[in-house]
C-alpha cells in the first residue's frame, strides 16, 4: 500500500551536516527522513524556493524532454529500503501506457516537485524505516527521529513549505 507524502522541507542534520528531505505523510504523523547530497539538496530547494536559473537545470530539463515527448509523470514512489538505501521509482503515462523508471529519491523528489506529481511511499518502506532506526547501532538515532518529528516552521529555516 502506498502512502501519499508531501516534501515538509529540508533540514541538516546536526550529526552528520548532510542534508535531509523530510517527508510528512498527509493524513497522519508518519515521516520519513531522506538523507541526500548536497547537490540534490540544493536541486530540491531551487524549486521549493521558486528560484529561476539563467539555464535549464538537469531536472528541468528532465521535465522538458518528458513535456515535449508529450509524456506525464503520474507520481513517484519510494518504493524500497534496501541495506540502508531508498529506492525510487518514476511512474510515466505516455499514449496510454504506463511505465516505471528506477531512480533515487532524491531526484524522483526533485523531478516530482517540478511536475507538480504526488508523491508516494510504500507502506513497507515506513515499517522498515522505523525498525531501521531502532535495530541501528547509532546512539543518536532514536533522539534524531524524535527531533526530526517535532520539527516546526521555524526549524525548517528558508526551505519550509
Amino acid at each position: 500500500m502506498e502512502v501519499e507524502m508531501k516534501i515538509r522541507g529540508l533540514v541538516m542534520d546536526p550529526v552528520t551536516n548532510m542534508p535531509i528531505v523530510i517527508l510528512k505523510d498527509v493524513g497522519g504523523t508518519a515521516v520519513l527522513p531522506i538523507w541526500v547530497g548536497i547537490y540534490e539538496a540544493n536541486a530540491i530547494a531551487l524549486e521549493i524556493e521558486k528560484v529561476t536559473t539563467p539555464r535549464p537545470m538537469t531536472h528541468d530539463l528532465l521535465k522538458n524532454l518528458l513535456l515535449g515527448l508529450e509524456t506525464h509523470v503520474q507520481k513517484v514512489v519510494v518504493s524500497e529500503l534496501r541495506d540502508d538505501t531508498f529506492y525510487a521509482l518514476i511512474w510515466l503515462e505516455r499514449d496510454g501506457q504506463m511505465m516505471s523508471i528506477d531512480s533515487r529519491p532524491s531526484d524522483a523528489l526533485a523531478l516530482a516537485l517540478r511536475v507538480d506529481c504526488p508523491i508516494y511511499v510504500e507502506d513497507e518502506v515506513l515499517k522498515s524505516s522505523k525498525n531501521s532506526a531502532n535495530a541501528t547501532d547509532k546512539v543518536s538515532s532514536e533522539e534524531l527521529r524524535k527531533w526530526l518529528e517535532n520539527l516546526n516552521d521555524e526549524d525548517m529555516g528558508r526551505y519550509k513549505m
